[in-house]
């Protein structure tokens, strides 16, 4: 059809949900401007709109007019909070989750999984982030009202938290697992009543610290977290737990799963053993005593099988690795070495200091933790030491030797399962070692109230809760990398890479857009396999 006029323009119309456009020619007809539809654009954004209403007009799209006005990380911040709210993390942090505090909080729990640091550096990250943005943070962020009061109202939603989550991965019957870990603290806390001197598992010496448990399912998912006074033993906590579970949880028959030490025999004689059922290890002492008893012999222990012993309720189960065997081997021969030099050192010193020999000598051999190996021989003028050939024999015969022990019924779990059982604690291991260095970096904490430090371990593994997942959902990858030693996607890989999809806003013939990057093939990759649309 021959058009009465070549003069072509868009008119745009706002008055519906969704802008659309209506191209038209104008032409004149009896002296009066009529107007003719040609067509009728939708399904446009109104930056597309205004870019085609713009080159309608002769506006020439040239580089000069192109204009990248700035760039934000998109895709990783979009990722983790599209997992966060698929596993119903909004709606277990509060039901009603279009509150402020609960997107405030979203952003710091996903904060901690894409770029960790501070609270004051998250509260600055919307310079170089779409993150606050993306969980619905729209005005300027203050640290105080988004971070900080957030902290207190999520402090204050743990327990109801931690029981939805036991409720979805807990189940009667099951088996959890458990451990604990320390974490030090810089700097003074003289008003803190967690914070305190303690066994350092971080090996940092002189400095204070708080303990933290931490609760998972058979898989290592993430349900519950503690934080302790610094001094804590292991085995306290125990019982207290086992509690926890049965009563806020209601899971009445569990399989609890400890470390070795941490299942001592009183904490064992106070468990009710018609409800829950252990599974620990042994320490070297307590193999040793069980030897000497005549419970087995250490010509029992075999590198290929497990050999499993009945006495009375409980089941041991022996264990040899040579892998350990030698490891242990080799770091006493050092330790031994290093205490024999320092001692070396003193027996031939003859400077007069106001400590005796004694007491220096004491003080290497706490150092190395060799004192059952070393027998000093000290007389009036005279000073030396000698090594305890017997004791040392007699724990090398032990090393690369593990004991599991359990109170389940053999028809319940075979000695394999129950071996590969109290293995699944490596599970919860990982778990810290993202928790306090390879991911997440709980450390240094840089809050100094009780309240809020338990809050900020609390948000660290709602983060790892959220990294549990995407790393479940993206164990195809890890195949395709195989066994190795260059593994290419590690999950700071894959952060990274997503990372790179951008929120680009761009100017152009005097309009203002925004577009996301197209994500690259392997972006798509780890996108399909995380179930997020981007």
């Amino acid at each position: 059809m021959k058009r009465k006029s070549n003069s072509y323009h868009l008119e745009i119309r706002t008055n519906r949900k969704k802008p659309y456009g209506l191209l038209r020619n104008s032409y004149r007809e009896d002296g009066k401007v009529k107007k003719e539809t040609i067509c009728h654009f939708s399904g446009l954004t109104l930056e597309q709109l205004q870019l085609i209403k713009s080159s309608l007009q002769g506006k020439a799209i040239m580089k000069d007019d192109f204009k990248i006005l700035s760039s934000h990380e998109y895709g990783a911040s979009y990722a983790g909070l599209a997992i966060a709210k698929e596993l119903g993390l909004h709606k277990f942090i509060h039901s009603q989750y279009s509150q402020p505090w609960v997107k405030s909080s979203l952003a710091m729990i996903v904060g901690r999984l894409v770029y960790q640091g501070s609270k004051l550096s998250l509260s600055h990250c919307s310079t170089y982030s779409s993150l606050w943005e993306i969980c619905g943070v729209d005005e300027k962020i203050d640290v105080d009202i988004h971070c900080y009061d957030a902290m207190d109202k999520l402090f204050s939603r743990q327990e109801a938290i931690q029981l939805a989550l036991a409720n979805k991965h807990l189940k009667d019957g099951t088996l959890v697992l458990y451990d604990i870990t320390s974490c030090y603290m810089e700097g003074e806390y003289e008003n803190s009543e967690i914070v305190a001197f303690g066994y350092n598992r971080d090996r940092k010496r002189g400095h204070e610290q708080i303990v933290i448990s931490l609760l998972c399912n058979k898989d290592g998912c993430p349900v519950a977290v503690e934080v302790f006074k610094g001094n804590t033993k292991d085995e306290t906590t125990v019982i207290d737990k086992i509690n926890e579970i049965q009563q806020k949880y209601d899971v009445k028959n569990i399989v609890f799963v400890g470390d070795r030490g941490m299942v001592t025999q009183s904490v064992y004689d106070k468990i009710d053993h018609k409800t829950v059922q252990t599974i620990s290890a042994l320490n070297h002492n307590s193999i040793q005593e069980l030897c000497d008893k005549g419970t087995f012999q250490m010509s029992l222990f075999d590198e290929k099988n497990i050999v499993e012993i009945l006495d009375g309720n409980k089941r041991y189960m022996l264990c040899k690795n040579p892998v350990i065997k030698e490891k242990e081997a080799a770091a006493r021969k050092r330790l031994i070495e290093l205490t024999c030099e320092e001692l070396d050192k003193i027996v031939q010193s003859t400077r007069k200091t106001k400590y005796s020999k004694a007491v220096r000598a004491g003080r290497v051999i706490d150092k190395f933790k060799m004192a059952k190996f070393i027998i000093i021989e000290e007389s009036d003028d005279i000073f030396n030491y000698r090594l305890d050939t017997d004791k040392i024999d007699k724990e090398s015969a032990l090393d690369g030797c593990y004991i599991v022990f359990t109170d389940t019924s053999c028809l319940d779990m075979t000695a394999l399962e129950t071996v590969e059982s109290y293995k699944s604690l490596i599970k919860v291991e990982q778990a810290f070692r993202n928790l306090k260095t390879a991911q997440l970096q709980m450390r240094p904490i840089f809050h100094k109230t009780d309240d809020r430090i338990k809050c900020h371990v609390f948000i660290c593994m709602l983060a790892y809760y959220i990294m549990w997942h995407m790393k479940q959902r993206l164990k195809p990858l890890d195949e395709q990398d195989g066994v190795g030693g260059n593994r290419k996607y590690s999950f700071s890989h894959i952060l990274e890479n997503l990372k790179s999809i951008r929120k680009e806003t761009i100017e152009f013939a005097d309009v203002k857009s925004s577009i996301i990057t197209t994500p690259t093939e392997e972006q798509s990759k780890i996108l399909n396999l995380l179930n997020v649309a981007v």
